[in-house]
């Protein structure tokens, strides 16, 4: 039995025919669009009146952390990263007093700009009386780094005098003392200590990543990637799929070494093993490789050095987590079993690494895999006509083009110069780039699309906080930042045979709005919504 919907503006996003008045859906879908290939249907049983409303294509995240987001809503500590240091520690006092005797306290997030006050003695010794005998461990707005009390650092065995792990460090004050604060690889000891004494169950898992999916329709998303995926999650996704409870296309990427999620196993044993949690919905197609940190931190590998206190002005180029021949060789040995990869990279010497990587494999003549920079904040411009000769995906996430505190941060580590030159997405585009645009969700506050696609027309601020705009030159189009959360998002993780835009065949994933985002006042944006969010046919978002 098929459903026609009409009297609508219907935004396709397929390149022959832009737009139409009326689709239609059965078994979830899309049949016919268009008033010439509805008409010709003879099964239908239900017409549904649009009312003049616009229907586009389901949003589509090409990087979040649904899992992490969903445990921290239903699980964790929330605090906002604007707290200050005095109102955290009021929060997570009074987190602390509502929990049962030796739990964990976790989530987030704290402020990455809070760490240089809370890098203390005399913070940890508050941080330990704040959580009333709770073991704790906090991540900053970032996800990379972590802060931890001094019960917790004392069941992970982190001392003064534990030497910094490869990739990440253990902060100390002036006189060697451990401060509580853990730069990337730092925290995984802690966080493997708190997985290996309170992990979270199959259970938890499973409400946790429907909670998150409940939570991405309220803003018309319908598919998404995990963009570093635990194997338990995997399995949490098939199970859910095969009871029928997975509502969204969810591609897959699990991480070949363990940096800032602490996540077990890892590497190739569940490399390997991941196509044993397919399932109609999900799909587990990528790795996902951290090759640097984050330009504030320091820690993310750049070609030209970093501003340095010391007054060394050639000392501190960042790094990257693996030589380049491992990387390349991580792209080869699961090239050759069709594995795609997802390889976090912000600074412009790391991107590079990734490009130089991905021309081994083309060479050997790997050309099916999908290979995404993620975030990318920074290219070098002679590499830009790379990501189309290698078949590159530009992965942008979070929404970090328009002038925000974490923008403004660059400024404090490299030339204000060489700040500002931060998402190129213009330039990719005119050199024939695929760009799709995610959230990285909870890292961002939100995985509400809307003011990211303002800010990709206009690269100001949505908030209204801070004035101006961010290299204003970079700006697209209204018609290309839709396509950036809609069918290129779809190519980037292989799922545009079945989702992406309004056509024949695929899914019936579709939003309906009270504006068309291609003519409304730009302003709109800022405070659009979703009124209905449909998947496969089923309505599983409706704001009335």
């Amino acid at each position: 039995m098929t459903t026609v919907f009409e009297n609508g503006t219907v935004r396709t996003l397929e390149a022959h025919r832009p737009t139409a008045s009326t689709f239609a859906v059965r078994d979830g879908r899309i049949v016919a669009v268009g008033e010439d290939e509805v008409a010709g249907l003879t099964d239908i049983h239900e017409r549904v009146d649009l009312l003049g409303r616009t229907v586009i294509p389901g949003l589509i995240d090409v990087h979040n952390h649904h899992m992490i987001a969903g445990r921290k809503d239903l699980f964790e500590f929330k605090a906002a990263p604007t707290l200050g240091a005095e109102a955290l520690f009021e929060a997570v006092e009074a987190y602390a007093r509502e929990l049962p005797e030796g739990a964990w306290i976790t989530g987030g997030s704290v402020g990455s700009g809070l760490f240089p006050e809370l890098d203390s003695p005399e913070a940890l010794r508050r941080f330990d009386e704040v959580a009333h005998g709770h073991p704790a461990v906090l991540t900053d707005d970032s996800l990379h780094n972590r802060w931890a009390n001094s019960l917790a650092l004392e069941i992970a065995g982190i001392g003064d005098g534990t030497p910094d792990p490869r990739g990440g460090s253990i902060a100390r004050d002036a006189e060697g003392r451990a401060t509580g604060i853990l730069y990337e690889a730092g925290g995984m000891m802690v966080e493997k200590a708190r997985e290996r004494i309170a992990p979270f169950s199959s259970e938890d898992l499973e409400r946790s990543s429907e909670r998150a999916i409940e939570m991405l329709h309220g803003y018309g998303i319908t598919a998404f990637q995990d963009a570093a995926t635990s194997f338990q999650t995997q399995q949490a996704l098939q199970s859910l799929d095969e009871r029928g409870r997975l509502k969204a296309w969810v591609v897959t990427a699990s991480p070949v070494e363990e940096f800032i999620f602490g996540i077990e196993p890892i590497g190739e044993e569940v490399i390997f093993a991941m196509e044993e949690t397919r399932s109609t919905h999900h799909r587990p197609d990528f790795i996902k490789i951290f090759l640097d940190g984050v330009p504030p931190a320091k820690t993310a590998a750049f070609l030209e050095p970093y501003l340095d206190d010391s007054g060394c002005s050639d000392c501190n180029f960042g790094y990257m987590t693996m030589p380049q021949e491992d990387l390349a060789s991580w792209l080869l040995r699961t090239a050759e079993r069709g594995i795609s990869a997802k390889i976090h990279a912000t600074g412009d010497a790391s991107a590079r690494a990734v490009l130089d990587a991905v021309e081994q494999v083309r060479r050997a003549g790997y050309h099916e895999p999908i290979y995404h920079i993620a975030h990318g904040q920074f290219i070098e411009p002679s590499d830009l006509p790379r990501f189309r000769e290698l078949g590159v995906v530009a992965d942008i996430s979070p929404a970090l083009w328009y002038p925000n505190v974490i923008t403004e941060s660059f400024k404090s580590v490299m030339p204000a110069e060489r700040a500002a030159k931060v998402q190129p997405n213009r330039d990719l585009l005119d050199h024939g780039a695929l760009v799709a645009a995610g959230s990285d969700w909870p890292v961002a506050v939100s995985p509400d699309p809307w003011p990211a696609i303002y800010s990709l027309i206009t690269r100001q601020d949505p908030t209204r906080t801070m004035p101006g705009a961010l290299w204003p030159e970079q700006a697209v189009t209204r018609q290309e930042a839709l396509e950036f959360a809609t069918i290129n998002p779809a190519r980037a993780l292989g799922i545009d045979d079945v989702t992406g835009s309004i056509s024949v065949g695929k899914s019936a994933d579709f939003l309906v709005l009270d504006f068309d985002p291609m003519t409304c006042e730009l302003d709109e944006l800022l405070q659009a919504q979703a009124l209905q969010t449909w998947f496969a046919g089923e309505k599983v978002f409706d704001r009335s």
